[in-house]
């Protein structure tokens, strides 16, 4: 037996972008005087545009409609990848070492714009054959209904497949896919420890993520 297929999760394991959606964040509510809840960053990770934008005007107080802010939000995480997307170690040689051995697919909780823009500043469009946003599904992660999208487009079994993920719902929701996950934690933003404990195959750094590793998952 050997994996039908790879998903991959983008915020957090190919790009070290979470800490920009959080500073952005973050930012939106500094410049209306508004507290930044202690728990607002670990909550939004892996949900929906229409679920973060909701968030932060029910949770957190930003003013405008939901898709307002959700605009505003998108803005400026484009303003700062075009100044300089930050990639995060051995990712770019990890996609491709795996795309050579199986068919990629990518769920992630951003918007399409920025999952588009992301793999083409990366070279790494064409190493996906599908990518899904979770603008795309009816529920964000910890919801499994990305990485299903995922591997019903690609035709695949997600108990046969495998994901690649970092934070507490993307471990949540990859595992309530019925996939073998594998973990690579963020140590800026670690995933509790009853979602790490989810993952088959914990990692340090995607550099051990090796095509031995991934096919003795399945």
């Amino acid at each position: 037996m050997t994996p039908q297929a790879i998903v991959f999760d983008m915020d957090g394991v190919l790009t070290d972008t979470e800490v920009i959606w959080d500073e952005v964040r973050r930012g939106l509510a500094a410049d209306e005087g508004r507290a930044w809840p202690e728990e607002a960053t670990t909550a939004m990770m892996g949900m929906s545009t229409p679920e973060w934008s909701r968030y932060l005007v029910e949770t957190v107080g930003l003013s405008g409609s939901p898709e307002l802010v959700a605009n505003r939000t998108i803005d400026a995480m484009a303003e700062r990848y075009l100044v300089h997307l930050p990639t995060l170690p051995g990712a770019v040689e990890a996609v491709r070492r795996l795309a050579g051995r199986w068919t990629l697919g990518l769920a992630s909780s951003s918007p399409r714009r920025l999952i588009d823009s992301s793999l083409a500043a990366l070279g790494l469009t064409d190493s996906f054959a599908v990518t899904v946003s979770t603008e795309e599904v009816e529920r964000g992660k910890p919801a499994p209904d990305g990485y299903l999208r995922a591997c019903e487009l690609l035709g695949v079994d997600p108990a046969a497949s495998v994901a690649i993920e970092d934070s507490s719902n993307g471990l949540r929701a990859a595992a309530a896919a019925r996939m073998k996950v594998i973990a690579v934690p963020r140590p800026e933003f670690p995933p509790a420890e009853d979602a790490l404990a989810l993952a088959d195959v914990v990692v340090e750094h995607l550099d051990e993520v090796t095509v031995e590793l991934v096919a003795g998952l399945v």
